[in-house]
């Protein structure tokens, strides 16, 4: 029976496809277990630059592209284009097999040929050239071909060689983008390339070669499970890895491990193979977790997606980490109460006013979580003796006193209510368990994990016991949009050694990372293991437009243009539902959301949810943003006195090192917001623009 691969660039092309030619494409290739090698389905292509490519009819208009092996009975299939531009596509490409790494490649031979011989008398004359310091013996065996490694012997700038990105084999522009960027061959292959194979890879064994190619593309089996691939082709498309994730999802650890890596590198993805891979294993139950449920329904989403067997499906189990304390607490208690956000504000108000204290509500209430219960605290001497690294007030003797006062009321007041707060709840959870002989889960792997607290991550070291492959994680401490600082080796996780890095951003353009970076220019941030992280090294491979930056003098004239943006995205065939609006606030969302009603365009809030059944723009604060994406994104309201509000600064005054994490925190929460957009971005204001803004002059 033939099998059929998807070659993962015709993903992206089928979805942007009209709806007709996709119900076309679909009903065609439903059928290609029908097809052989020799089938009447099959149609050899005159003068094809590669003798293995042939033609399938999709339609009387349309036709695909297929390689097909010359022996063996796997085939793949590598665009759908109108009839005369399939031809003519047909006619300027080959495969080949990468001889590094044993992967498949496709490339423009015509635009190379084309190419080189204008950039070769161009080099003629240049003082020297963009490779002189790397040797051919280097080149080859990081798998440049005889074709490419002359291709590259006449680059002279790298602006070249980003021009060359569309007609060059993936794999070898990978390999020649790293070296032009200052990596040395070994870093280079560190990051980009598979292991290497002393024995080498049969350049005519294609059908080798697509098996090993689950980076490049997505086997079928069989017809329904192709028409799953069709229906969600770029959700599929985001499960397969690159080698570098691969290498971080496969490897075995003596221990807690983790992955960080700025925004759009696939973290996520890592996470989900990772669970899958434990799972897999079958030494014991996966929890897969995060600190909302919006994204906690979006990894339950992709593991459904990726986990194909039920029996490993069932050994994973995807709660957000709240979900999971409540989870464990009633197991052992009724239901709670849980004090509300205002609630506990005036019980902290209260108690401030009865002591006649000199400590703000906010104050208390910080010092609380991140001391007291981020420590364990469980009494006045020990509060006494408890660090206080980054909380700027001092604290004498008394003031100490006056604060544990505050707490030991606030915490009495609470059980004399028999009322609870999610933090309360949280360390019960952690107590029940540490008392357990057994722990309810052999693994535990957590996604967005620089937004945890405390509290959160002690209730996960106790959820595992301490072994081989316990702990997995993946964050970015620059994305952190919660008020959470954590040392993972307090809370008794210790991933020195075992930790990686992803550089390579997969969603944005290089125009759009370059801009969101520049936000964060200047900012000290650490890395949850009682060091700093860097940025730096973040790239995207793939160009766009430059991000769209105007203000306006007055919010009723900026949501015109808003207005006016959004029609003009839609009227180039960009989907609603592949557009989103951020804001920072609730009310700017319903404004907006009332703007766009008004003028007739489709819209849906974002409530905690993903809006993939919407066919509507999505309307959301810049929290609600996080872990969605969007082919266009526009970003309202980054305004001064707005972004960020005073609300949620700290005042200096009170206390300086929280006014420095509150901006801080706020400056990442507008990063976070802008790098959503995976093709264009626009970022608007009225009358004074966002003190984040200036670091982009």
């Amino acid at each position: 029976m033939a099998r059929l691969g998807i070659d993962k660039d015709f993903l992206h092309e089928f979805a942007k496809l009209e709806k007709q030619v996709q119900e076309r494409v679909s009903q065609t290739l439903t059928k290609f277990d029908q097809v052989s090698h020799a089938g009447a389905h099959l149609e050899k292509i005159a003068n094809a630059r590669d003798p293995r490519f042939r033609s399938i009819r999709i339609s009387d208009f349309w036709r695909g592209i297929v390689l097909a092996p010359e022996s063996g009975d796997s085939y793949t299939l590598l665009t759908v284009l109108p009839h005369d531009d399939a031809y003519a596509w047909a006619k300027r490409r080959k495969a080949s097999v990468n001889a590094a790494t044993g992967r498949i490649e496709i490339r423009d031979v015509a635009a190379v040929e084309d190419s080189l011989s204008g950039l070769s008398r161009l080099a003629e004359t240049a003082p020297s050239r963009l490779f002189d310091h790397v040797k051919d013996s280097q080149l080859r065996q990081l798998g440049l071909d005889e074709q490419i490694l002359a291709f590259a012997r006449a680059l002279t700038d790298s602006t070249q060689l980003d021009a060359a990105k569309s007609f060059l084999p993936g794999n070898q522009w990978d390999v020649l983008f790293g070296l032009a960027a200052g990596y040395t061959p070994e870093q280079v292959w560190a990051e980009l390339a598979a292991e290497v194979n002393d024995t080498g890879f049969d350049p005519d064994d294609l059908e080798a070669a697509v098996e090993r190619s689950s980076d490049r593309v997505v086997l079928a089996d069989g017809p329904e499970d192709l028409m799953a691939v069709f229906r969600h082709p770029l959700a599929t498309w985001r499960i397969y890895l690159h080698p570098v994730q691969r290498s971080a999802v496969e490897a075995s650890y003596n221990g807690p491990a983790r992955v960080t890596g700025g925004p759009g590198t696939g973290k996520t993805v890592v996470t989900m193979h990772r669970a899958h891979q434990l799972a897999v294993n079958g030494a014991g139950p996966v929890l897969m977790t995060t600190f909302t449920s919006t994204l906690a329904e979006s990894l339950g989403t992709g593991v459904k997606l990726l986990v194909e067997e039920p029996e490993v499906r069932e050994r994973i189990h995807v709660h957000h980490v709240d979900q999971f304390a409540n989870r464990i607490f009633r197991e052992h208690h009724e239901s709670p109460t849980i004090l509300t956000t205002d609630e506990q504000r005036q019980l902290w108000q209260s108690i401030v006013t009865d002591l006649e204290l000199p400590f703000s509500v906010n104050f208390l209430a910080e010092e609380w979580r991140q001391v007291v219960l981020a420590q364990r605290v469980g009494s006045a001497e020990q509060y006494l003796g408890a660090k206080r690294d980054g909380r700027g007030r001092g604290l004498g003797s008394r003031q100490r006193a006056q604060v544990w006062q505050a707490i030991w009321e606030f915490e009495s007041e609470q059980r004399r209510r028999g009322v609870w707060t999610h933090e309360t709840i949280c360390v019960e959870a952690t107590r029940l368990l540490e008392q357990r002989t057994e722990r309810p889960y052999r693994h535990v792997v957590v996604d967005e994990a620089q937004d945890l607290s405390p509290v959160q991550w002690r209730l996960l070291r106790a959820a595992a016991p301490e072994l081989p492959d316990d702990i997995f994680l993946a964050g970015d401490t620059h994305q952190r949009i919660y008020n959470n600082r954590v040392s993972l080796r307090e809370v008794g996780i210790r991933v020195t050694g075992r930790s990686s890095r992803l550089n390579v951003n997969y969603r944005t353009t290089a125009e759009i990372l370059a801009w969101s970076l520049g936000l964060l220019r200047g900012e000290t941030i650490d890395d949850m293991d009682e060091g700093l992280e860097a940025i730096a090294g973040c790239r995207s491979e793939v160009r766009g437009k430059h991000p769209w930056v105007r203000g306006f003098p007055t919010r009723a004239a900026e949501l015109e243009q808003l207005v006016t943006t959004l029609r003009e995205w839609i009227d180039t065939g960009i989907a609603p539902d592949e557009i989103g609006v951020a804001v920072r606030s609730n009310k700017l969302v319903e404004t907006v959301v009332a703007e766009l009603g008004k003028a007739g365009i489709p819209r849906v809030k974002l409530l905690g949810g993903t809006t993939e059944e919407e066919n509507a723009v999505a309307v959301g604060t810049m929290h609600r943003m996080k872990g969605l994406e969007f082919r266009c994104l526009a970003v309202v309201g980054v305004t001064e006195h707005q972004v960020p509000p005073p609300s949620a600064i700290t005042p200096a005054e009170e206390d300086a090192s929280a006014h420095r994490r509150d901006t801080q925190r706020e400056r990442c929460l507008l990063f976070v917001a802008c790098t959503r957009a995976r093709e264009q971005l626009a970022v608007s204001w009225h009358g004074g623009k966002s003190p984040f803004l200036h670091t982009q002059n």
